[in-house]
C-alpha cells in the first residue's frame, strides 16, 4: 500500500482551519500549511513497513521536518522542543500516513532523553544526526513483565572496570532492529524499585545486543524484542545521573504524550473526511447517503468527538509551552496531557469505527483507507501510557 491514497481532490489535504484557535501563533500556522503541501507530494510504498520507515525518516530529514525533534543548538528548528509544533506535525502526518507519523515520532521520543539529560558530547554525537535522519532513534523501556508497571523491570546494568554490562530483555520496542541507537533503561539498584533505574545509550551492533526478534502486529510497523547478554558499554553510555532513569523516562514521555493525542486526532480527522466524501457521493434509494438524517446525526457526533479531542490536545501542548520554565512535569500539565491522550485516542477509535460502519462492506476491505485506519488507531490506546493509566493519573490528581 502507498501512504493513504487521496481519491478525492478536495480530501487530499489535511484541514488546517482549526489552527486559527488562539493556542497557536503565526509560526505554527505557517508550519502546518507548509507540511500539508509537502505531504501531498509524498508517495511512499508501505507494503514493507521497515523499508517504508527508513524512507520516511530520510524524506522527513531531507525536508527539515525532523529538525523539530531536537533543539536549535544541535541542528533543530527551534530553541527548544515545542509541544505545539510536535502536535501539528504529528496530527498532519497521521492524517496523511500513520507510518510517516510513527517515523517522525520515534525520532523525537528516541532522542528526547538525550535532549533532556545528555552530556554535551552525547548531544553532539546523536542529536544532529537525528535531525537530519542520518541516525534512527529508539526508546527501550518496556519489558515482558514491565509495561505500565515500569518499576518491575528486570533488566540490570552492573558497573565494570571499563563501564557497564547490561543483561535482560526489552520488548515492544519501536524501531527495534532498525534503529542506529537505543536509549535503554535498566536497574542499577535492583532493590530500590523505581528509584534504582538508570538510562544508557546503546548503539546498534554493540556486542551482546540481539535485536533480531521482530514482532508482527495488526497495523505493521517496526517492532522487536531486544536481548542483552553481557552487553558491554563504556562509562560514557550512562545518560543522566545513576538511578535517575525513572524520572528521565517519565519526563520524556510527558513531553510527547500530547503528541500521541495529536496522532489520534489526525487519524480521526482523516476518517471523518473520508466519511463526509462518501456520504456525499454514495447513492442509496434514489438519494445520497448524506441525505439520510441517520447519516447526518453520525457525522455530527463524529465532529463533536473530534472537536473535544482537539481542544484538550491543543490545550495540553499550549500549557506545556507556556510553563516550560517550570519544567514539563508540572502537575497541571501532566493532568492536561493525560486528559488529552485519553480523550483523543478513545474518541478517535469511536470516530473511525463509525466511519467504517458508514462504508459498509468496503470499510473492511483490506487496502481501503478506513480499514487501515481501523487497525492503526488501536495501539494508540495502549502505548505511551494505556488509557487505564491516564485514568489513574487523572483520578489521583482529582484527589489531591
Amino acid at each position: 500500500m502507498v501512504a493513504f491514497e487521496h481519491p478525492h481532490p478536495h480530501g487530499a489535504l489535511a484541514p488546517t482551519a482549526h489552527l486559527e484557535l488562539p493556542f497557536f501563533d503565526d509560526a505554527h500556522r505557517a508550519l502546518a500549511n507548509g507540511l500539508v503541501a509537502w505531504t501531498h507530494e509524498q508517495k511512499v510504498g508501505e507494503s514493507d513497513d521497515r523499508a517504508a520507515c527508513k524512507e520516511w525518516v530520510q524524506r522527513l530529514g531531507a525536508a527539515g521536518w525532523l529538525r523539530y525533534c531536537v533543539p536549535e543548538a544541535h541542528g533543530g528548528a527551534l530553541p527548544a522542543l515545542d509541544s505545539r509544533a510536535l502536535v501539528i506535525l504529528r496530527e498532519t502526518l497521521a492524517y496523511h500516513s500513520p507510518l510517516a507519523d510513527f517515523a517522525f515520532a520515534m525520532q523525537g521520543l528516541g532522542s528526547g532523553a538525550i535532549t533532556l539529560a545528555g552530556t554535551p558530547a552525547q548531544q553532539a554525537r546523536y542529536l544532529s544526526a537525528v535531525a537530519t535522519g542520518e541516525k534512527i532513534a529508539a526508546f527501550a523501556l518496556s519489558e515482558p513483565e514491565a509495561g505500565s508497571d515500569v518499576a518491575a523491570m528486570a533488566t540490570q546494568a552492573v558497573q565494570t572496570g571499563s563501564g557497564w554490562a547490561l543483561n535482560g530483555c526489552k520488548t515492544w520496542i519501536s524501531n527495534g532492529d532498525l534503529a542506529d541507537f537505543y536509549v535503554v533503561f535498566a536497574k542499577t539498584d535492583p532493590g530500590a524499585g523505581a528509584r534504582g533505574i538508570s538510562a544508557f545509550i546503546v548503539d546498534a551492533g554493540t556486542p551482546g545486543l540481539d535485536s533480531s526478534a521482530h514482532i508482527q502486529v495488526m497495523a505493521p510497523h517496526p517492532l522487536a524484542t531486544l536481548a542483552f547478554n553481557n552487553c558491554a558499554v563504556g562509562t560514557d553510555a550512562l545518560l543522566g545521573p545513576v538511578n535517575g532513569g525513572f524520572k528521565l523516562a517519565m519526563r520524556t514521555l510527558d513531553i510527547f504524550r500530547a503528541s500521541v493525542a495529536a496522532a489520534a486526532l489526525g487519524m480521526a480527522r482523516r476518517a471523518f473526511a473520508e466519511a463526509v466524501t462518501h456520504a456525499k457521493t454514495r447513492k442509496m434509494f434514489g438519494q445520497t447517503l448524506g441525505d439520510f438524517q441517520l447519516t447526518q446525526a453520525k457525522l455530527g457526533e463524529m465532529s463533536a468527538l473530534i472537536d473535544a479531542a482537539a481542544l484538550l490536545t491543543y490545550r495540553a501542548a499550549w500549557q506545556r509551552d507556556c510553563s516550560a520554565t517550570q519544567g514539563a512535569g508540572t502537575p497541571a500539565y501532566t493532568a492536561a496531557a493525560a486528559s488529552a491522550k485519553l480523550t483523543a485516542t478513545e474518541n478517535a477509535q469511536r470516530v473511525i469505527d463509525m466511519a467504517l460502519q458508514m462504508f459498509g462492506g468496503r470499510g473492511v476491505q483490506v487496502g481501503q483507507t478506513i480499514e487501515h485506519l481501523y487497525r492503526d488507531i488501536r495501539s494508540l490506546r495502549i502505548y505511551e501510557g494505556a488509557s487505564e493509566v491516564q485514568l489513574l493519573i487523572l483520578g489521583k490528581n482529582a484527589l489531591k
